[in-house]
């Protein structure tokens, strides 16, 4: 090959390179042609909203007639088990690309619907709105519960046993702080029984009007989460006093109202106050958790129970513990 022949040849190669038309510019054209019309997905979007819409509404029909079900013979609204029933068959049925974690967010809140249409029902909790106990209740009861606060749990326990509330949200142990012993004696002084348990995470939220942590100049809590957050209010708000309170949800309800205060507690507290999160996550210890228990004035009358709680009081001396336990292989084979 000539000199000249090898300069049009490398020529050529430039000119193709540079061509908008060779194959690899063209398969960077089909791409974009691939993206979809953004008028067009919306246009799906709506119809496929108008059809869940409608099939909701389908099922709240059909739910009604489930309520009157549960009225002519006498049935509680509520059945836990047939709702886990219903979340675990829905999550194992679903393709994707929907998470199971979302599918039964959304499907909690349809239950929690139905409920309320085929009966509102009464459920108490450890007021105020705010509280760890009213989170632990939205979570597993969902925003249609028509929820009531109470002051204290033996509040919580006497409208269940004796005033007509269906259902009460109470802490009975904390991964951290151990079992709470008033909720125990209670648990023998009022005929209540356990519906079902809740386990939440307790993970705090450093919340204020301010913009920034040096802005803070006072923190309010309630003594357990001030305890909880203890090594990182002394790392990084060393020189900020705190002053505990009743409870978090209150001392939310009173930052609101200040500009350099701030609170510990449930995230979600900034958006109820309107207020902003300088820090997350802020516990000394990340595997906190507490578990919660939905009690009613009578025994559930599902067939799949899973559990059974057995509370008893033993003589102050040794082996009593040990005679209890013995006793029990005996009876269950009897």
């Amino acid at each position: 090959m000539k000199q000249g022949d090898t300069s049009a040849c490398e020529s050529k190669k430039r000119s193709l390179k540079d061509n908008p038309f060779t194959e690899n510019n063209m398969a960077s054209k089909d791409e974009k042609n691939d993206i979809p019309d953004l008028a067009d997905l919306r246009v799906k979007i709506d119809s496929l909203d108008k059809q869940i819409v409608d099939l909701l509404n389908k099922r709240a029909q059909v739910s009604l007639g489930v309520g009157r079900y549960k009225a002519a013979h006498n049935e509680p609204i509520y059945k836990p088990f047939r709702e886990q029933e219903v979340l675990n068959k829905i999550a194992d049925s679903s393709p994707g690309p929907l998470p199971d974690t979302h599918l039964r967010t959304i499907y909690r809140e349809i239950m929690s619907s139905s409920r309320h249409l085929q009966r509102p029902e009464s459920v108490v909790y450890l007021g105020p709105e705010g509280t760890f106990s009213y989170f632990a209740a939205i979570e597993h009861m969902g925003s249609a519960a028509a929820l009531t606060p109470k002051n204290n749990f033996e509040e919580i326990f006497r409208a269940v046993a004796e005033e007509g509330a269906e259902l009460g949200v109470i802490p009975l142990e904390n991964s951290i702080e151990g079992t709470v012993g008033q909720v125990v004696d209670l648990f023998m002084k009022y005929k209540v029984y356990i519906q079902a348990e809740v386990f939440s995470r307790i993970s705090h939220s450093l919340m204020s009007n301010a913009e920034n942590l040096e802005d803070v100049e006072v923190i309010y809590s309630h003594p357990q989460p001030l305890g909880q957050c203890r090594d990182w209010l002394r790392n990084n708000m060393r020189d900020v006093p705190t002053i505990p309170m009743e409870s978090s949800a209150e001392a939310a309800a009173l930052v609101a109202e200040k500009k350099a205060a701030a609170v510990v507690g449930h995230s979600k507290l900034a958006d109820m106050h309107g207020m902003n999160i300088l820090a997350q996550n802020i516990e000394d210890m990340p595997d906190n958790w507490t578990r919660f228990l939905i009690i009613g004035a009578a025994p559930s009358t599902e067939d799949k129970r899973d559990k059974t709680t057995i509370l008893f009081t033993l003589p102050d001396k040794p082996g009593a513990l040990a005679r209890v336990l013995s006793t029990m292989p005996c009876k269950a084979s009897t």
